[in-house]
């Protein structure tokens, strides 16, 4: 998967979702729990009750794409909150899907241009 890149909005469904659904039925829940738009560019996340699988859809400007990925050892890290939504960064993401603690991941400090010699 190519991944996101820093400018890109991720929000995470917190509560586990039926997986029998394809991109249209998390698409449907997009917009009904989450009260966004899935065709915003934005990534949502969303997991199984099992924690070992994860989906994620988003609009490439042509398509609604869906991702899924199952871990063969271990679980995805997840928050704790059992209703609702969260925001992830693109680094966070990148973290979540290799099935590493994400809450470890955090953004650079931003740093002042260089001011030019001579």
């Amino acid at each position: 998967m190519i991944g996101p890149t820093g400018a890109v909005k991720v929000m995470v469904a917190t509560k586990p979702v039926d997986f029998r659904k394809g991109a249209e039925g998390l698409a449907a829940l997009v917009r009904e729990t989450m009260g966004a738009d899935p065709f915003s560019g934005a990534v949502y996340v969303f997991r199984a009750k099992r924690a070992d699988r994860i989906k994620l859809i988003f609009w490439d400007g042509t398509g609604v794409c869906l991702y899924a990925k199952r871990l063969e050892d271990g679980e995805f890290r997840w928050p704790k909150v059992h209703d609702g939504m969260m925001r992830l960064t693109a680094a966070q993401l990148s973290a979540l899907l290799e099935g590493l603690d994400w809450r470890r991941v955090h953004e650079a400090r931003r740093t002042r241009v260089p001011a030019q010699a001579g």
